[in-house]
């Protein structure tokens, strides 16, 4: 049961934790100063809504996003989240395969080495279907998550930061909801996979509280450290490089590989919600589907996606504003009885 919950937490945890979000970009987009409520907002929405698509999922046995997409969001808007969970998942896809490529430069390689690095790995990954990420998840996400949270609490210490000195301002406590929201599609997404093997509804709590609980603690401790040097945020790309300019050289490369299992964790989980979705019409192996899907996103990492991407994120923070509101308060409108549950 604690294996199994575990399990799907790493998977959560894993879906969400992106190169945006372990460097850093994404918690100064929504939070910052006076946000410190805004967090522990998120923390516990975070929870509720993995404890509700788990539910449902697990109810469902489902091994797709389909049916519990359908529960959650109403017969009518099933069709258009559909394919906007999809084209998110395509576009996120192949937007970390292109960090990867990035990232290779960044270490004066090829970028087609790191594009064919991830590739590989992606492949490799679901040759034992749905197996392998669970396993990777299980080992790396542990050594993600106890590198950036050493980063953070030796830089808080170092920097005599107290955690608390800013929780007196609060202006900042609606930025809860677009972020929460941001992170919805991809959720349902990969939990809406894997409810065919979730164990027991122990794992679930065990899943929903345990990654809310351990990604609200990190983006607290990692936003409070940004606030500390917010003024030199503006030169630096990548916010974790700023903390990092303060360590040896050796854990500036040690954190940048770690950057890139963000990026891998975040593609592979991405993959996961595609082929599963696909898989239903086209009856081939999962990692046969992934090669397949992969060969179609590599003409894609050679264009300028920055602009797709300012444009995708905000339209989905806000779109994705009713599933949230449905998962939230899905406890009171499911006691009515409805057909599409059964």
């Amino acid at each position: 049961m604690m294996r199994g919950g575990l399990s799907w937490m790493f998977l959560i945890i894993g879906t969400t934790i992106g190169a945006g979000y372990a460097s850093g970009q994404e918690l100064w987009q929504f939070f910052g100063h006076e946000s410190g409520l805004a967090i522990l907002m998120f923390a516990v929405f975070f929870s509720m809504c993995c404890v509700v698509i788990m539910k449902i999922s697990y109810r469902l046995k489902s091994t797709q996003y389909l049916p519990v997409l359908r529960i959650v969001v109403g017969e009518r808007m099933t069709r258009i989240y559909d394919v906007m969970i999809f084209i998110y998942l395509f576009t996120t896809t192949v937007v970390m395969i292109a960090g990867s490529g990035a990232t290779a430069q960044a270490f004066n390689y090829s970028y087609w080495w790191g594009i064919g690095l991830i590739i590989t790995a992606l492949v490799v990954l679901f040759l034992n279907d749905i197996n392998g990420l669970i396993a990777m998840n299980r080992y790396i996400l542990p050594l993600l998550l106890g590198g950036l949270l050493y980063v953070l609490l030796r830089f808080t210490y170092d920097q005599e930061l107290f955690l608390l000195s800013h929780w007196h301002e609060q202006s900042n406590w609606m930025a809860a909801f677009p972020f929460t929201a941001l992170n919805i599609l991809p959720l349902i997404a990969v939990l809406g996979a894997i409810g065919s093997k979730i164990g027991s509804p122990k794992e679930i709590w065990i899943a929903g509280v345990g990654s809310g609980l351990t990604l609200g603690t990190i983006s607290f401790i990692y936003n409070n450290s940004l606030i500390q040097i917010s003024e030199e945020l503006l030169l630096y790309e990548i916010p974790l490089f700023a903390i990092l300019k303060h360590y040896p050289f050796q854990m500036l490369i040690f954190m940048s590989v770690l950057l890139w299992f963000a990026i891998f964790t975040t593609a592979a989980s991405g993959m996961l919600g595609l082929v599963t979705r696909i898989g239903h019409r086209i009856q081939l192996p999962l990692w046969l589907l992934v090669a397949c899907l992969v060969l179609a996103m590599i003409p894609l990492t050679t264009l300028g996606f920055s602009t797709l991407i300012s444009f995708i994120y905000p339209v989905y923070g806000i779109l994705n504003l009713y599933v949230l509101t449905r998962l939230l308060l899905y406890p009171i409108w499911n006691k009515k009885p409805n057909p599409s549950n059964k």
